[in-house]
């Protein structure tokens, strides 16, 4: 227990938000892949609430990921439970409920809903699949929720885990970024006592199993999971390129799979909604029509998307997109990949009304590869912002033509509002 604790290290921007939404009339829902840390961040939460003086009978904490739980806990036996709690409480104090995979519980919905139409009572809860807010939920509680999504670590709480735990300095910067891009941020990897390449392919296999088998198999009762796992590693192996899930379907086809257009589409669909995959969808920019989009797939992790590939550390450019689209979706951008009449944009975000075109490359010391990188971005006519993230310093600034070209780990290590 004490080593937990010690590893328990804060999040500040997930903790603020919680905090924010404090004693508010809304569900907080936090949402993420398996294993990303949505149950560290309720147990600091709770840590705080303690803190401040709320009594421990006024905390209802339950996780139905926890091993010697009933196998199919039902809704009747879980208001049974808090009802109890309820009647130990203090009244002078607001009671929580915080309930941890609240979706491996049959009709969960109509306990959440019962717990936000009474007085006194502040819920929480977590999910490790996007079906959590597109069940009965929404409906129920009529736009009376919040969803926090939460990711694996982003590179600056990374570098904070690597200071606090094993007492590595920015002075290693490129090597906890090389590290970084090659085995992740799953938070449990620094649970881990001097890790090795093997101990964390160990413990990254076993959050893939996890989440393969529970969360997409399972629960979308995926027969041919010989199919899925080839599907996983190809994805995995070539995220970053625009796919269509013909294409995807026909190269598995190819290597011999019996891969229909409509089972990938759903196994797909099914990855995404276990949220350890995402996509970006491409978009034309300066008029382009598309009339049939294709999307980029990138994977929650880095580190599970290197897995299948025994961590080679191969196509360093489009590790690098996988890491840029994470930070991107991780600030609040919807993203997507402009698409122009001669060339493409990697990414252009947009929040709000504001817009980012992004190029996202590991060098710009080649001249023609600086030519290439810079051109989509002068083919742009209107006013918003237009960067080059690179591992480089030798470049950084801005161009004759109004381009930023800024060093990719500055700019992850830039938490201001800004992009």
């Amino acid at each position: 227990m004490e080593a937990a604790m010690r590893n328990r290290i804060p999040r500040p921007h997930y903790q603020q938000l919680l905090t924010r939404y404090r004693d508010t009339e809304f569900v907080k829902v936090l949402t993420g892949v398996r294993r990303c840390g949505k149950s560290t961040l309720l147990d600091l939460f709770i840590e705080d609430l303690h803190a401040q003086g709320v009594p421990e009978e006024n905390v209802f904490r339950k996780r139905f990921d926890e091993f010697g739980l009933p196998l199919n806990p039902t809704a009747e036996d879980l208001q049974d439970e808090i009802a109890a709690a309820l009647d130990c409480a203090d009244p002078s104090h607001m009671f929580y409920v915080a309930l941890d995979e609240i979706q491996m519980v049959s009709e969960w919905e109509r306990v959440v809903r019962g717990l936000h139409t009474r007085s006194g009572v502040d819920v929480y809860i977590t999910g490790s699949n996007a079906y959590l807010l597109s069940s009965d939920l929404a409906t129920l509680l009529a736009g009376r929720y919040v969803e926090l999504d939460v990711y694996p670590l982003s590179f600056c709480e990374y570098l904070e885990f690597s200071s606090r735990i094993r007492g590595k300095s920015d002075a290693a910067l490129n090597t906890l970024f090389a590290d970084y891009l090659r085995y992740g941020g799953m938070p449990s990897i620094f649970a881990l006592k001097e890790p090795r390449e093997e101990d964390i392919a160990r413990e990254l296999t076993g959050i893939f199993n996890s989440v393969i088998v529970n969360d997409v198999a399972q629960r979308f009762q995926i027969r041919d999971y010989a199919l899925l796992e080839k599907l996983v590693a190809y994805v995995f192996s070539t995220s970053g390129n625009l796919f269509s899930v013909k294409s995807i379907a026909n190269y598995l086809k190819s290597a011999g799979a019996k891969a229909s257009y409509e089972t990938i589409d759903g196994y797909l669909r099914a990855l995404e909604q276990a949220l350890v995959l995402h996509s970006a969808l491409q978009t034309g920019v300066q008029g382009k029509q598309l009339l049939r989009p294709l999307r980029k797939y990138y994977p929650v992790d880095t580190g599970l998307r290197n897995l299948p590939g025994g961590f080679s550390g191969r196509d360093v450019g489009f590790q690098l997109e996988n890491v840029v689209y994470l930070e991107l979706i991780r600030r609040g951008f919807n993203v997507s990949v402009g698409t122009l009449e001669k060339g493409e944009v990697d990414f252009v975000a947009q929040k709000r009304d504001v817009r980012h075109y992004l190029q996202v490359v590991d060098s710009l010391v080649d001249t023609a590869t600086y030519e290439r990188e810079l051109k989509p971005l002068c083919m742009l006519e209107d006013a918003f912002p237009r960067i080059i993230l690179t591992l480089d310093c030798l470049r950084v600034g801005t161009t004759e033509e109004g381009i930023h070209i800024v060093n990719l780990i500055d700019w992850l290590r830039d938490q201001s509002e800004a992009l």
